[in-house]
């Protein structure tokens, strides 16, 4: 019991992070681009419910932290409340130049660059963590070498240092073209031992080495089956259902073949082995030229038998790579949601509060970058989910400003309290049955 609750707790911890995080930079977009825009905020809360702690600003706003941190919110000069709408009888006192100052009393153009900033600011983060991190692995060096070595149960006779040349004397392609490189890896025999031809300080020769992409675990997929079974980064699998391993297709093989039932593992782990039962789990996952495809998986990704050498990727590719990662997350969102309603895919691929609140203490468990990304991923998430026109979302606050804009008036008091109810509905409908994936979905 003190296990489980410990490991509740790190889960806890670790997903009001990560929240708050993103909450905050989502509200302080709103009230930033507020600010520059001409429209003054009374209270920045990271939080809601009672105030752990505040402070008044020179330009009178409260900074606050409030003791849920499940959100946040920022209330403008003239809001009613946190979730907006109009303080009619504090309004109706103000000047002209007060009321310029007020979320209502803004130009359209203000508004709608404040509604906006919230969820560009979600995606500007990610876009920075993104160019972070790509900036700090680097990129494969060329000539292509071996950085460091990993831990492997097979004594090899490649270094640190070795620029590979040839690998089964083949000739290594560049990394320009990823489908020749691909075809290059598939083309190398099946055997637990290749010959490198390598180049060692200035001579040419010819050494041992493992399968290139050998049956490693360098990452877990967090609530997978391997993650549940306890596998962890560095694992390498030594035999599947009794039969010797020493290629990763190998066991994407078997793993994808098995219909769902399940594999038996031989694990070796810092020169240590065990055996280990897992069930792969059914996984919907996207195709290149669009569309899904439903693929069994226990959740292990693989990687190449050394750490290859790496150089300093130029800040402007690193910031390239960090915006088409995020656009791929924006586009895998869409088309993920689109085959859910009609039905191509499983909705249990959506997940709710429970199944994040899981994956963000699986990540951080896998160390500070893995955590960092995910934060990156689930910011893009926020992000595009307040930009859908739902009315009570950010997007739906744009659709209204759309309106004035064309005809030069704002919708009527009634027309935005339906609008209002009805967003409220499907919000919360949609968290019901996001909560019900993460209760029922296998």
């Amino acid at each position: 019991m003190s296990s489980q609750f410990g490991g509740l707790l790190f889960t806890l911890i670790f997903f009001v992070i990560a929240l708050s995080v993103i909450v905050a930079i989502h509200e302080y977009g709103h009230y930033i681009v507020g600010r520059w825009s001409g429209i003054d905020a009374d209270v920045f809360s990271l939080g809601f419910g009672p105030v752990i702690w505040s402070r008044m600003d020179k330009r009178g706003t409260r900074w606050q932290i409030a003791a849920l941190p499940f959100g946040g919110y920022v209330k403008f000069r003239g809001d009613s409340n946190a979730s907006g709408g109009s303080d009619e009888t504090a309004l109706a006192q103000m000047t002209d130049e007060e009321l310029r100052h007020t979320m209502n009393g803004a130009p359209l153009w203000a508004r709608s660059a404040t509604v906006a900033a919230g969820p560009l600011f979600n995606f500007a983060l990610s876009i920075l963590v993104f160019t972070g991190v790509f900036m700090f692995q680097g990129k494969v060096a060329e000539p292509f070498a071996v950085g460091d070595l990993r831990a492997l149960p097979i004594a090899q006779e490649l270094r640190t240092g070795d620029v590979i040349l040839e690998i089964d004397g083949k000739p290594l392609p560049g990394f320009d073209d990823a489908d020749v490189y691909g075809d290059y890896m598939k083309s190398l025999p099946y055997q637990p031992v290749l010959p490198y031809t390598v180049e060692r300080d200035g001579v040419r020769m010819v050494v041992d080495g493992p399968y290139v992409y050998p049956p490693l675990v360098s990452q877990v997929v967090p609530r997978s089956a391997a993650f549940d079974a306890g596998l962890e980064a560095g694992d390498t699998i030594l035999s599947i259902n009794g039969e010797r391993a020493f290629a990763f297709a190998q066991l994407k093989d078997v793993v994808e073949g098995s219909e769902g039932d399940p594999v038996d593992l031989t694990v070796w782990r810092d020169g240590e082995t065990f055996e280990v039962v897992m069930t792969p789990k059914r996984t919907d996952e996207p195709l290149p030229e669009g569309g899904f495809q439903a693929v069994y998986r226990i959740g292990i990704v693989g990687d190449i038998a050394f750490y290859p050498a790496t150089t300093m990727m130029n800040p402007l590719d690193a910031a390239w790579a960090g915006v088409k990662r995020t656009w791929g997350i924006v586009e895998g969102s869409l088309s993920g949601l689109k085959h859910m309603i009609v039905g191509n895919i499983s909705s249990c691929n959506l997940s709710g509060p429970i199944g994040i609140a899981q994956t963000s203490g699986a990540m951080a468990s896998q160390g500070g970058q893995s955590f960092i990304t995910f934060i990156a991923v689930l910011s893009t998430a926020v992000g595009l989910l307040n930009l859908f026109p739902v009315p009570v979302l950010d997007g739906g606050h744009l659709v209204f400003h759309a309106w004035e804009a064309v005809t030069g008036k704002p919708p009527s008091d009634r027309a935005m309290n339906v609008a209002m109810s009805i967003g409220l509905a499907l919000i919360l409908g949609l968290m019901v049955f996001a909560l019900t994936n993460d209760l029922f979905c296998p």
